[in-house]
């Protein structure tokens, strides 16, 4: 429980060098880390040293003197080992020690492999091992006293002596250990799926995904992640808790009157995009009536929610100015039914625009944007139905993406959207996204 272990190959500096008289990786992982369980993996050369004089024990003995530090160890010999550049051989004989290391450890457990010791066919096996993601653990580099490449001089190994003259024995010792980040293939192919779905819009997908990765891996952009999963949602008060809190500042509308219009094209823009035209179709009234309301307010300067309460016009309120009585004369007038009481339909707002008098490119936009969801909208709302860009032409005359287009156009005429720009908001988003998961 809590416990760490360290796997290590022994290598030509281990445990102390006789070149530069100071600790090789092995020595000074044990020096800073302290494990519990040190596993050794001696080939020929390195057992027959051992043999010969227990350098490797000597020295974690005295640092175990010296330091209090407990430990238990393994070695592992080979001393028939002599091919010691054979990168499969490795591969093969480490995943299986790593494997039965394994057995032995709980989730609280670490465990350690030593990548500085040791010749380059082991060193890579332990790094594959840990790119394939077969076991989680710390990759550890311990760089040389000087940041050049390693000499290495066994003649004449006096370990009594270098113990003695360690400068890394001494209070303050240069800490050289490197926990290397390997991110495994299996992070990796996750990270390339995280990346597509974000590009497809799908952000409850990505962000699944991204949850069964370790928190390291994800940290820098988790939280925008789940920002955009909550956004496409309309879900604004988990947006704008998390954006306080990381400072994002991706949501450009924030006017709690017109944010709700926004976000909501921009969520039907990303059905259009993945070519769910039923759900395109079903989803334009809400957004065709409010907009046509601030439209109406920016182009006569009369707010109609005024003369209504909870969706209906008010009778009471209609009647008390020369506005609310026009509009019920326009009404009444028209080929509608009109009556107070009644809920405010986008039909109406048309017979007003043509009542008040605007002009002719508002008008036919008004005009157009209400005949679609006229025709189309009531179509797929009550009958089971597919529909694609060629029968939306068909019945409209205008295809999707010009049914869009005519939308946005109408927002920016309704001032609700300030600038073009600002229909770009999930693909700006998207690029943070990306950017933020490449840091």
């Amino acid at each position: 429980m809590n416990k760490t272990y360290l796997f290590s190959t022994v290598g030509g500096t281990d445990p102390i060098s006789n070149y530069n008289g100071r600790d090789g990786a092995l020595l000074h992982i044990c020096r800073v880390y302290r494990p519990d369980y040190v596993v050794m993996y001696m080939s020929g050369e390195i057992y027959k040293n051992h043999e010969a004089d227990n350098r490797y024990l000597y020295c974690l003995d005295k640092l175990k003197e010296n330091t209090g530090w407990e430990y238990e160890y393994k070695i592992i010999p080979h001393p028939e080992l002599k091919k010691v550049h054979e990168f499969d051989y490795f591969y093969d004989e480490f995943k299986k020690i790593i494997a039965e290391l394994f057995e032995k450890l709980d989730n609280t457990d670490t465990l350690l492999l030593n990548i500085s010791s040791g010749t380059p066919a082991m060193k890579s096996a332990l790094l594959v091992l840990k790119t394939l993601g077969e076991y989680p653990c710390k990759t550890i580099q311990v760089s040389t006293p000087d940041n050049k490449m390693n000499e290495h001089h066994h003649e004449g190994y006096d370990v009594e002596f270098l113990w003695e003259f360690d400068e890394d024995n001494e209070e303050g010792f240069e800490n050289r250990c490197k926990e290397v980040f390997c991110p495994s293939l299996s992070i990796v192919k996750n990270e390339e799926i995280i990346k597509e779905h974000i590009r497809a819009y799908d952000y409850e997908a990505a962000y699944s995904v991204a949850k069964m990765l370790p928190r390291d891996y994800t940290k820098n952009y988790i939280d925008l992640l789940q920002l955009a999963s909550r956004r496409i949602l309309l879900d604004f008060d988990r947006v704008d808790e998390i954006d306080r809190k990381k400072q994002y500042k991706c949501v450009p509308v924030k006017d709690p009157k017109t944010r709700p219009y926004y976000e909501y094209m921009l969520m039907l823009e990303l059905k259009l995009q993945r070519k769910e035209y039923t759900e395109f179709i079903r989803g334009i009234t809400p957004v065709v009536l409010g907009s046509f309301i601030f439209l109406f307010q920016g182009t006569f300067g009369i707010n109609l929610r005024r003369y209504t309460s909870k969706g209906k016009w008010d009778e009471e309120k209609l009647y008390k100015d020369d506005n609310g009585r026009k509009i019920i004369s326009v009404l009444q007038s028209s080929r509608l039914e009109f009556k107070a009481g009644g809920y405010l339909y986008s039909s109406q707002l048309v017979e007003l625009f043509k009542g008040f008098g605007c002009d002719e490119e508002i008008l036919n936009l008004v005009v157009n944007v209400r005949s679609i969801e006229e025709r189309l909208r009531n179509r797929a709302a009550h009958q089971i139905i597919m529909l694609d860009d060629k029968v939306i032409k068909e019945d409209t005359g205008f295809s999707g993406r010009e049914i869009m287009n005519m939308m946005k156009k109408l927002m920016e005429e309704a001032g609700i959207v300030k600038s073009r720009k600002m229909w770009n908001s999930y693909e700006t988003m998207n690029e943070q996204l990306i950017r933020l998961m490449g840091e």
